[in-house]
């Protein structure tokens, strides 16, 4: 199972494995307090997409299809969260306030092989 949860949200059995995919630690959390498994930074968006996209919801889309360029870059990380969740369950926690246009949401679909339904324009 695979599941995707805020860093700062208190530790959970059900959680099984907590993979931090941040690049940066998250602010003013003790590391004992993360309960973090596995730190795997280099997964997180490149810096420069990172500060382009400042968690704005108007710039999800796009970020979007960017991560997700990124990541076609990144098999062996992709791999390796793979074999991971195989292994049992797994949770990828991020800092992100918004729960819903974050990199965590991101890998999530792409690691479930989820597709995108696209989005209505207009009502």
């Amino acid at each position: 199972m695979l599941q995707i949860k805020r860093v700062y949200e208190p530790p959970d059995r059900s959680d099984g494995r907590r993979i931090l995919v941040e690049r940066l630690w998250p602010r003013g959390l003790a590391k004992e307090k993360a309960a973090v498994d596995l730190w795997l930074r280099d997964i997180a968006p490149s810096t420069e997409l990172r500060r382009w996209f400042a968690h704005d919801p108007n710039k999800w889309e796009q970020f979007r299809k960017r991560y997700l360029a990124e990541l076609r870059e990144k098999g062996e990380l992709i791999d390796q969260l793979r074999r991971e969740i195989e292994a049992g369950n797994v949770t990828l926690v991020y800092a992100a306030h918004d729960e819903q246009h974050n990199s965590a949401v991101v890998l999530q679909e792409l690691l479930e092989g989820r597709r995108r339904r696209p989005v209505k324009s207009g009502a």
